[in-house]
C-alpha cells in the first residue's frame, strides 16, 4: 500500500509538472502558427480548431477567439484529432505520440492522459485518428485499434485490438448504426455489437467489407464509409454489404457528419450533402482567392461552413452559394518551424527556410518572411519575396530599421525596405556567385551568415565559393575576400554564422574549418580549428559564434562549446586557441555542454549566455559559464520542442525569444542592455501585492551600478551591482527572510558616483 501511495503520489507530481510551469512566476509567451489545421470539431456556438500543436476557437455569438498553445499547458508534440463533446463540455485532443489532453472549458484546466503513450506498443503505432462519444465513452481510434475513455471519471476502459487473431491494427474511425459499432480500417470495415460486454476478445468481431477504408460515419437512417481511393459507400442492410455511391477525384482526406450534412473533403474539393443525399454545395480549392490551397477537414454550424487547410488556417463560408471566405484563424507567424530570427527595440523578424545538417538545402523552401510590432504579425509571403527561396537568416541595419536583409541559401540576398522586398542580389546584380562545380547554368547562390559592422558595411558569407566572404558597402559597391588559402576545400565548406567584435575582426563559423577571423585593416586571416596546437576544438563543424561583453568569443560546435579567453589578441597572437568550460557537478569536474550540438549562442544584457541546442532543450548560463542558472526543455517549461533554432534578445526589454522546430515561445528576461543615464530608471511590479510570487525588477540602470534598498527607517535589505541594465530583489532580506509589508526605498548610484537616482516601492502582505 506504500508503494501505491508513493506511485500516486508521483503520478500527481508529474501532472502537476506537466501543468504548473505555465502558472509559475516565469514569464512566458507563445508566438504560435495556426495556419496548419490538423482538424475541427464544433459545438452549437462554436468552432474548436486544432493546428499542429496549438488550438483555437471561435465563440460565434460573440466572435471572440480564444486560442490554447504550450503558454496555457498544451503539449508541444504533434496534433492528430480533436472532439468537442457538448455533453461534458470538454474539449479532448489527441497527439500522434498517443498522448490525450482533456481541456475543460468551464475552467480552462488540462488534464494529460498518457495510458496510450504508455501501453507496450511500437510507437509508431499510437496515433490518435478519432472520438466518438457515446453513452458517456469516447470510442478512441487509433493506430493500433480502439481504446474506450470515460468522459465522467476521466479513466480509461478496455483496449480493442480487432485485427486478424487479436492483432494491432489501423483504425481509422468508428461509427453507431442499428446497435453495431463499426470501425473503418486498412484490413476491412470489422462491427461488433456494442453491447457486448466481451468486445476485448477479437472472435467477437465480424469483417464485413474488406480493403482499405479511410472513414465510416452514420448518416440519418444510413451509414456511410469511404474506401482509400475515394469510393464512397452506402450500407445495404438487406444484402449486409457496402454498394457505391459516388466515385471522388481524389482519396477522402475527412468525412463526418455536422448539422444534418454530410461533409466529405479531399484535399482539393468539399462535398456536402443534405439528408436525402443530394449535392448542396462542392467547393473547390480554386474559388478561395489565396493561392497553393490545400483541404484538410470541413464541418456545418448552422448556416456556416468551416474549412480547414494544410497551411492558410480556417476559412468560414456561408452554406448557401456563397463566393466570400473569410479567414478566421488567430494572426501568428507564417509557420511554426521558424528557422532563424532578428529582434530590434521594436520588431520581431523571422525567416523559414532550412537546411539540412549537413547544409543541404533541398527541397527549396518558399515561405516568405514575417515581421511582429506592436501591432501584430505582418506576413510577406513567397509570391511577393521577388522569388527568393530558402531564406534562412535575417539581419536589420541597425542606423535604419526599414532596411532589412534576408539572406537566400540558394538565391542569394533580398532586401526588404518599409517592409517591401524591393531587390533580390544575385549573381546578376552583385558581387555575389554561384556555386560552379554543379555546372556553369546552373545558378545556386548559398548566401547565410550575415552582420553589419560599425561603418554601416554588411558584411556576407557564401557556401561552396572561393570567395566566401563579401562585403556590401554602405556606398553600394561589393568587395570580395578569396578564402581558397584559408579554407582546406573551398567548395565544400559552409559558413554558419558571423559576428564582428569592437576592433573590427569579423568571425566566421564553418562547417569544415572550424572559425576564421579576419580584419581587413591588416588583410590577415586565422583559422581555429582541432587540435590542441591548433585551435583546440572539439570538431571542425562550427554552427555559431558570439561576442560578450568581456570581449570573449563563444563557440558552439556539434560536439560542443569553446571559448576564446580575449579577441583582441588576434592581431599579436599567431595561433589562437579556445578552451572548453569546466564545471564541477557531484564532485566531479566535466565540461560544460560536452559533445552538445549547440545550434546558436545569443548574449543578454547582463553578459549572460543563452545557449540553444539540437535536441537538449535550451541553457541559460552566467557570464563565465561556471553556473548553469536555467536549462528549459518541453518538460519543465512551455518550450514546444527541445530542438532550437535560433535564440534573439530585445535590448531594451530583455526579452528572449527562442525559435524551436514546433513554434516560437519567449521568456522575459531580466537581463536589458545598459543606459546612458539613469533618467529611464523604474521599478515594475509596484505595488507588489499578496497574489504575486515573482521578483522586483529594477531597470533602466546603467552597467555597474549601485543599487541599495531600505526600509523606510533606513535599515539595508538588500545591495547589489547591475550588470546591464535590469536586476532582481527576490523582496527579501539578503536572501534570509520576506521583508514585511511597507514601502522600501531604492537607492540607485552610478559608479562613478556622479549619477544617482531614488525610486519607492511599495510591498503588500
Amino acid at each position: 500500500m506504500q508503494i501505491m501511495k508513493k506511485s500516486v503520489l508521483y503520478f500527481l507530481l508529474l501532472l502537476f509538472i506537466q501543468k504548473g510551469f505555465a502558472q509559475s512566476d516565469l514569464s512566458w509567451q507563445g508566438y504560435f502558427s495556426y495556419n496548419e489545421i490538423k482538424d475541427v470539431s464544433e459545438s452549437a456556438t462554436a468552432v474548436f480548431a486544432a493546428s499542429e500543436n496549438a488550438l483555437f476557437s471561435k465563440n460565434l455569438s460573440t466572435n471572440v477567439i480564444k486560442t490554447t498553445n504550450t503558454i496555457d499547458g498544451l503539449s508541444g508534440q504533434t496534433i492528430s484529432s480533436i472532439y468537442h463533446s457538448s455533453t461534458f463540455n470538454k474539449t479532448i485532443v489527441g497527439y500522434e505520440n498517443g498522448l490525450i489532453i482533456v481541456i475543460n472549458e468551464v475552467d480552462g484546466s488540462m488534464l494529460n492522459v498518457v495510458d496510450i503513450i504508455n501501453k507496450q506498443l511500437p510507437a509508431d503505432i499510437k496515433k490518435v485518428n478519432h472520438f466518438m462519444e457515446f453513452e458517456g465513452i469516447a470510442y478512441i481510434s487509433c493506430d493500433f485499434g480502439i481504446v474506450q475513455f470515460n468522459l465522467t471519471t476521466m479513466q480509461f476502459g478496455d483496449t480493442y485490438f480487432i485485427g486478424d487473431n487479436g492483432a494491432e491494427i489501423n483504425v481509422n474511425q468508428t461509427a453507431l448504426f442499428n446497435g453495431f459499432i463499426y470501425a473503418a480500417t486498412n484490413s476491412g470495415i470489422k462491427r461488433a455489437t456494442i453491447s457486448n460486454k466481451n468486445l476485448i476478445d477479437f472472435n467477437q468481431w465480424e469483417t464485413i467489407a474488406t480493403g482499405s477504408w479511410s472513414s465510416a460515419t452514420t448518416f440519418g437512417a444510413d451509414l456511410y464509409a469511404v474506401d482509400t481511393s475515394g469510393n464512397v459507400q452506402k450500407f445495404s442492410v438487406s444484402s449486409n454489404s457496402f454498394t457505391g455511391f459516388v466515385q471522388l477525384s481524389q482519396p477522402s482526406l475527412d468525412m463526418r457528419v455536422s448539422s444534418d450534412y454530410l461533409i466529405v473533403t479531399t484535399s482539393s474539393s468539399i462535398y456536402i450533402y443534405n439528408s436525402q443525399m443530394v449535392l448542396v454545395r462542392q467547393i473547390n480549392t480554386n474559388q478561395i482567392p489565396e493561392s497553393n490551397i490545400r483541404f484538410t477537414c470541413a464541418s456545418v454550424i448552422g448556416a456556416n461552413i468551416f474549412i480547414g487547410t494544410k497551411e492558410n488556417g480556417l476559412f468560414a463560408t456561408a452554406l448557401s452559394s456563397s463566393v466570400n471566405f473569410e479567414n478566421i484563424t488567430p494572426i501568428g507567424p507564417a509557420r511554426n518551424n521558424i528557422f532563424s530570427l532578428h529582434v530590434t527595440p521594436n520588431a520581431l523578424w523571422t525567416v523559414y527556410g532550412d537546411y539540412s545538417a549537413d547544409y543541404n538545402p533541398y527541397p527549396l523552401d518558399s515561405y516568405g518572411v514575417s515581421k511582429f510590432t506592436a501591432t501584430g504579425w505582418l506576413n510577406i509571403p513567397y509570391e511577393q519575396v521577388l522569388r527568393a527561396q530558402s531564406m534562412t537568416r535575417i539581419t536589420v541595419n541597425p542606423s535604419n530599421e526599414n532596411e532589412v536583409y534576408a539572406s537566400s541559401f540558394f538565391s542569394g540576398l533580398l532586401k526588404i525596405e518599409n517592409d517591401v522586398p524591393t531587390i533580390l542580389y544575385n549573381q546578376t546584380n552583385s558581387g555575389l556567385e554561384s556555386l560552379t562545380f554543379v555546372g556553369p547554368d546552373y545558378v545556386d547562390i548559398r548566401v547565410n551568415g550575415t552582420a553589419f559592422d560599425k561603418s554601416g558595411n554588411l558584411w556576407v558569407t557564401t557556401s561552396r565559393i572561393k570567395n566566401g566572404l563579401k562585403v556590401f558597402k554602405s556606398t553600394g559597391q561589393w568587395q570580395s575576400y578569396a578564402m581558397d588559402n584559408i579554407l582546406d576545400s573551398a567548395i565544400d565548406n559552409n559558413f554558419g554564422t558571423i559576428a564582428i567584435d569592437k576592433n573590427g575582426t569579423k568571425w566566421l563559423s564553418t562547417s569544415e574549418d572550424g572559425v576564421i577571423g579576419f580584419n581587413e585593416s591588416s588583410g590577415k586571416f586565422k583559422k581555429i580549428t582541432t587540435g590542441p596546437d591548433t585551435g583546440n576544438l572539439p570538431v571542425s563543424n562550427v554552427r555559431t559564434v558570439a561576442v560578450d561583453t568581456r570581449n570573449q568569443l563563444w563557440i558552439g560546435t556539434t560536439k560542443g562549446l569553446r571559448v576564446l579567453p580575449n579577441v583582441g589578441n588576434f592581431q599579436s597572437e599567431e595561433q589562437m586557441t579556445a578552451n572548453p568550460i569546466i564545471i564541477v557537478e557531484d564532485n566531479l569536474a566535466q565540461e560544460l555542454l560536452f559533445e552538445q550540438f549547440i545550434t546558436d549562442i545569443a548574449v543578454d544584457g547582463a553578459n549572460n549566455k543563452w545557449i540553444g541546442t539540437a535536441d537538449s532543450g535550451l541553457f541559460l548560463v552566467s557570464p563565465n559559464g561556471k553556473e548553469t542558472k536555467y536549462h528549459f526543455t518541453i518538460n519543465n517549461s512551455p518550450l514546444p520542442s527541445n530542438v532550437i533554432n535560433d535564440v534573439a534578445i530585445n535590448s531594451v526589454s530583455g526579452e528572449v525569444f527562442i525559435a524551436t522546430a514546433k513554434g516560437l515561445v519567449s521568456f522575459k528576461g531580466v537581463s536589458t542592455a545598459a543606459n546612458d543615464d539613469l533618467s529611464n530608471a523604474y521599478v515594475y511590479p509596484n505595488p507588489v501585492r499578496p497574489e504575486y510570487h515573482g521578483t522586483v525588477k529594477i531597470a533602466g540602470l546603467l552597467d555597474k551600478a549601485t543599487i541599495k534598498i531600505t526600509d523606510i527607517e533606513g535599515n539595508l535589505v538588500y545591495e547589489t551591482t547591475s550588470e546591464g541594465g535590469t536586476i532582481e530583489w527576490d523582496t527579501t532580506a539578503f536572501g534570509k527572510y520576506k521583508v514585511a509589508s511597507g514601502v522600501y526605498m531604492i537607492f540607485i548610484s552610478a559608479q562613478d558616483g556622479v549619477e544617482t537616482k531614488v525610486k519607492k516601492v511599495m510591498i503588500i502582505r
